[in-house]
This record gives structure tokens, sequence and C-alpha cells, in this order.
């Protein structure tokens, strides 16, 4: 009998073997907080609230904001640039640009061409992707499509470019100093520092309506808070239970005698509402695999004096108290040593919807040496509301040695709490004015901004107006305060790529001096 020469779409020849880029992951990040915050125990006092409710309860230190002066659209254009120019790369590199927002200002017309505005330059127009948006999970999604592309036969050779970028407001009340504003940057391609471990993704997605934002007209969520938390960690125990399951399967498959368990992941980060949930999280992946273990030992080690907790049942115990301490404490060792550092962003500047979970990412990388950071496996939990949700991992490359990829990707970040602590504190009073300000206004048409440009980072992107057909145009502060710059050059002398291009001959752009007046943009025609 001759054998059929037909196969499945998809299939592996006989005598082929299926090929993928080798690690493919994250290669760089920029991160991009606002210039103005203001002090949690501040805000207790000026809502009078008793002392401790959002540093103590919520576990938040401060909180960044944006004026008019800032929407999604000049977050997403200022940590763009920021990232091709310290990374000296050429617009003509990326070939893929996607965006993961919840922070809507059009109903039609996505970030990502706003920001193909910065590509102009240099002529390239060949760059696929637009938004993703579900709540916080939006850049999650965004990368993941990043991640696909480089390993899928679509790939050109050239690097992708994800963007996460929110601001987090909300109304008067419990739930505003659980916002928070910003936009993270993520340069995905072939033999990165951060790569994805393959196939280890566990993914829970759920109809629910514990945050949404149905008002079109306001920049503010309705949240149903206690089913928010519920939401939130029973996805989290779905999630983490299909992870283990694939990685036990896989290390079964390689010969590896063993079970998975948390003390295998070197760091654990989440998606950060508050840092108090975080803590929290890290707690209840623990109450998992004591529930999962065949036999733990409750006399002695991490499980001590947990025994009356054996028979309990997950879905049962989202706001049981007693099992809450117990596991928070067992865990305590754990969270200063795999998540605590995560935290330093969420804390100092709050939640930032999508960009959140990548802001712990980048506080890990900034707080530690390469040396430390390598051939580390690091647990991502990724939530959004509505609701959707993954827990994945990355594994960090043995590969410290000066000059590597990941001691430059460390570097890049080493400043990050210098940037926080350069910002400027504001009272609440001028917080809350800000708020009613970008109440009224950040849906007009005809708008001149009324925010002082001189209190913004240099380099950053802003609001000049919104002309009588709702189109947005906009300017960049000078990295020198003193020397305007154009769009989409870079600016750096250096005549070395940083980073050199996944693809062969890929042009980087040349060094260029700043022309003398700040070039405008806009969201419209051009």
């Amino acid at each position: 009998m001759i054998a059929s020469p037909f196969r499945m779409p998809g299939s592996v020849p006989a005598n082929g073997v299926a090929t993928w880029p080798k690690d493919v992951g994250i290669i760089a990040m920029e991160v991009y907080i606002p210039s103005q915050y203001v002090e949690q125990s501040e805000l207790e006092t000026f809502d009078g609230v008793d002392a401790g409710k959002y540093t103590i309860g919520l576990g938040q230190a401060r909180m960044g904001f944006c004026t008019d002066r800032e929407d999604i659209n000049s977050l997403c254009l200022t940590v763009v640039q920021r990232l091709m120019e310290r990374n000296c790369l050429s617009y003509d590199s990326i070939g893929r640009l996607e965006v993961g927002t919840e922070t809507i200002i059009d109903k039609s017309k996505s970030v990502k061409t706003v920001l193909m505005q910065l590509f102009e330059e240099s002529g390239n127009t060949d760059v696929e992707g637009i938004d993703t948006t579900n709540a916080c999970y939006g850049g999650t999604a965004a990368l993941f499509n990043a991640v696909n592309w480089v390993e899928s036969s679509s790939w050109d050779g050239r690097y992708a470019l994800v963007v996460s970028g929110d601001i987090a407001v909300y109304a008067t009340g419990g739930a505003r100093p659980t916002g928070g504003a910003g936009a993270v940057a993520m340069l995905v391609g072939p033999n990165a520092p951060l790569a994805f471990d393959r196939g280890l993704r566990g993914t829970h997605m759920q109809h629910a309506y514990d945050f949404y934002k149905p008002d079109m007209v306001s920049e503010y969520p309705v949240v149903d808070g206690k089913l928010s938390i519920q939401c939130y960690l029973s996805a989290l125990d779905r999630c983490y239970a299909v992870y283990r399951n694939k990685i036990n399967a896989q290390w079964q498959r390689e010969g590896v005698d063993k079970r998975f368990n948390l003390e295998d992941f070197g760091y654990m980060i989440f998606h950060s509402p508050y840092c108090k949930l975080v803590q929290k999280s890290l707690a209840r992946l623990l109450l998992n695999d004591f529930l999962s273990h065949p036999n733990p030992n409750t006399d002695s080690g991490l499980y001590s004096g947990l025994e009356a907790f054996r028979d309990v049942k997950a879905e049962d115990t989202y706001f049981d108290r007693d099992v809450e301490k117990a596991f928070l404490k067992a865990s305590a060792q754990m969270f200063e040593q795999k998540t605590k550092a995560s935290l330093l962003v969420s804390n100092q500047n709050g939640n930032m919807y999508t960009p959140s979970v990548y802001g712990c990412l980048a506080s890990v990388l900034a707080q530690h040496t390469a040396q430390q950071l390598a051939g580390q496996r690091v647990g991502v939990f990724s939530y959004g509301s509505g609701f959707a949700a993954t827990l994945y991992s990355i594994r960090i490359t043995q590969d410290a040695t000066p000059d590597s990829a990941l001691e430059k990707l460390v570097a890049s970040l080493s400043d990050l709490q210098a940037r926080l602590d350069s910002r400027m504190k504001v009272s609440p009073a001028v917080f809350a004015e800000n708020m009613k300000l970008r109440e009224k206004t950040h849906h007009l048409a005809n708008y001149v901004p009324q925010s002082s440009v001189e209190e913004l980072f240099p380099g950053t992107w802003y609001l000049t107006r919104v002309d009588e057909k709702h189109r947005r145009q906009y300017s960049r502060r000078s990295l020198n305060d003193d020397a305007p710059l154009e769009a989409g050059l870079v600016t750096s002398t250096t005549t070395n790529e940083h980073i050199p291009s996944p693809a062969k001959k890929i042009p980087r752009m040349p060094a260029t001096t700043a022309g003398p007046a700040v070039v405008s943009m806009t969201n419209g025609d051009h």
C-alpha cells in the first residue's frame, strides 16, 4: 500500500523538524511614569478616612497621575520614542507594533496608528499590529501576539514592539486611591535575555461584570470591589492549576522526576491593582500548593501548623480571614524573596492597568544585578476584569557577562528608583482639582489643555489641542529643555546599535541634530 502524500495542514513532514527562532522574548524595556504624584498618607487625611487605610490596608505609598496635558496617545508616544532612543534603534527595524490599553479616546482609531507618526521620517510603513483591549489584560494579549508573530511564518526578521499604557482614574470615593498612570514598551525578538517558556501558559477566561466602563463619556469605571477580588483570586487558582499540569507533563517527558511548586519560581510577579492584593495572591499560590500536595509535612517547614486547613475547598476561601492570615504568615519569607521587589513601581506610582504587571517585571530587573537574575524562572500572572487571565513564565538567560543583553537590559532600568524620586509631589487638593479638570474636559472638542507643560519630564509628549473635529495634536518637550526635538528622529550621537537587529542589513537611522522648533503631531490628517 502506498502511503498518502497528504498530511493535515501544519503537520511536520516525517523527515522534518519543527523549528522556531531561539529564545523569543523581551530584549529591551522602557517605563514611563508621570512627573507628578500625591502622597497616599496625605490623601487619607484629605479624604477623611482612618490613617493607614490606603498606606497599610492597600499597601500604597504614592500615586502618579496625569494632568489634562497627557492622554493615552501621548503616554505611548513618549515611551516608544524613549525606548528607541535609549537603545539607538532604527524605526526601520520594527516590523510589528501592538498596543495594549483600556484607555479609549476613540472608538475607531487605534493608538497604534497615532504612533506611526514616529515612523514617518524613516519611511517605514510596513508595520503590522493594532490595539488590543480587555481591561488590564490587553498588554499581555499584545505581548503574546508579538511573541507568536516572531515564532510564525509571518515573521520577516524584524523586531516586534509592544506598548502597554493606561490612565487609571476613579470617581471620588474608596476606589480613587487605587489609581495611577504610566506606560511600558517592550522590544520582542529572538535570542532575548528574557525568553518565554514555550508551551507553558495557563489561561482562564470567564464572563463577569466585576469592573467595566460602559459610560462612553466618562473615564471612570463601574466597580464591584468584592466580586473583582473573587474573580481575580479564582482566575489565579485556575491559571496556576493549568500551568502546573503543563509543566509537570513537560518535565515528565523530559525525565524530570518531581512536581512543580512555588519554590521553582525564582521570582513571582502579579498584576497589581494594589500591593496588598499581590501579597495575598502569593499566599494564595502557597495554599494551592498545600491543597494539591499528596502528603504535606505540617509538623515543620513551610507548611508547619497548617494542618487545620487540609480539607478546605479553595473556592470557599476567597474571603476566609483565617486561611488568609495563616498563609500570609507561611508565605512571608517567600514574599520577601520572590515578590516584594516587584512592587516598587506599584507602591510608588499606583495601578497602571495594562502596564501594571510589566512595571512589576521592570521593578525586579531594576533592583537586582544581572548575576543575581541569571538563570532564574519568573512566574507572571496577568489579570484583566471581565475577565481574562494568564499565568506564564519567563526564563532569564544564563549569560550575565559584561556587555551581555541581560547586562544592558538591567543597566537601562537601573535608574528606575531615581526617576520615581525625581517626581514632583502635589497636595491632595491640587490632585483633586486635576481630576475635576480631566472629568470635565477629557472628551471635549475644540479644547486647549490648561495645565503647565513645564512640569512634565524632559522628552515627554503632550497634548497641545483638540480641534473642532476631535483631532488631537501633540508636541514634545526637549530632552535638554533648550533644544526642541523632531518627531521620530534618533538623537543619540553613537554610531553603534546597542541591540543589533535580528534581520540582516536592516538600516538604522543616522544620528541627527535637533532642529530649531518642536514638530507638532496629530491623530488626524497630517
